[in-house]
């Protein structure tokens, strides 16, 4: 259910091409939802059937020239519905879990190389989180829209943050 709202926010944010919208998946909101290119232009057919969104009137006539998708009043409407809904929070679902629970029915051999490139994968993920904050909030950010979006990112790095943490305790564990 939420990739359409994903798509609402990222076309109320700014209309965008079904290309560009899924460049900009790649480089924001994949951060913490992503999905596959298909399936975003899959999405994008059904909110238009649905007329939450439009496809804005091409400047020249010609074929093969992609849409710019924009956000229709019952586009708007729904996700600001769906911002308000109370959701229960999803049980962490992390293979990586799951292979640690297993470990202990089997033995580690071997775990402690997934969990080093496991670490080295969020320590990785850590720096950007940290580049893109310094890039894009150096000072406190001033709008609602800013402070949401900081939010986010914040959350992303506390995460990591944790990853980090956890994933340093289980090595020494297994030390």
């Amino acid at each position: 259910m939420s990739l359409p709202h994903a798509i609402l926010t990222a076309l109320l944010e700014k209309p965008s091409s079904g290309l560009e919208l899924t460049r900009r998946f790649d480089k924001s909101i994949g951060y913490f939802w992503s999905a596959a290119h298909q399936q975003i232009y899959r999405e994008l057919g059904r909110l238009e059937e649905k007329g939450l969104i439009r496809a804005l009137p091409a400047a020249q006539s010609a074929r093969g020239q992609k849409k710019e998708y924009e956000v229709l009043p019952a586009g708007r409407a729904a996700l600001t519905e769906w911002v308000t809904l109370a959701e229960d929070p999803r049980p962490v679902r992390d293979p990586l879990l799951l292979r640690v629970r297993a470990a202990g029915v089997v033995g580690a051999a071997g775990l402690t190389t997934e969990l080093r490139r496991h670490l080295s994968l969020h320590q990785q993920q850590l720096t950007e989180y940290e580049t893109i904050e310094k890039r894009d909030f150096p000072t406190p950010p001033r709008t609602e829209e800013d402070r949401l979006r900081h939010l986010v990112l914040r959350g992303g790095i506390e995460l990591e943050t944790f990853w980090i943490s956890w994933l340093k305790e289980a090595l020494t564990q297994l030390a």
